[in-house]
């Protein structure tokens, strides 16, 4: 027979890890409001494949940190710590690479 296996706890850390990226991310939508502004300035020179890949990527952003969130705390129900941390950091990423890049470029 097999015995039962016991269930990893849960990590404090990981859900403090958890709530903090996620505010970071939350945060990040606060700067998308202002890059929504100004994508549509894309379109000044007139309508081109470009401008539309533009305004529909930066329009779509909040979609990854969102879909990331869910599935971190998906994979906290099911006691996957190490997935729920690397899920719940990727929420923020695309906004630190913009800033890395803008100070990089500037």
């Amino acid at each position: 027979m097999t015995e039962p296996t016991e269930k990893p706890k849960r990590s404090t850390a990981i859900l403090i890890w958890l709530i903090v990226s996620q505010l970071i991310a939350l945060a990040s939508l606060g700067l998308w409001v202002l890059a929504v502004g100004f994508s549509v300035m894309a379109f000044d020179q007139g309508d081109s494949p470009e401008a539309r890949r533009t305004v529909l990527t930066v329009c779509a952003y909040p979609l990854f940190p969102l879909v990331m969130a869910i599935g971190a705390w998906i994979a906290f129900a099911f006691r996957k710590n190490r997935l729920a941390a690397i899920l719940s950091g990727l929420t923020f990423v695309p906004a630190a690479l913009l800033c890395l890049a803008l100070l990089v470029g500037s």
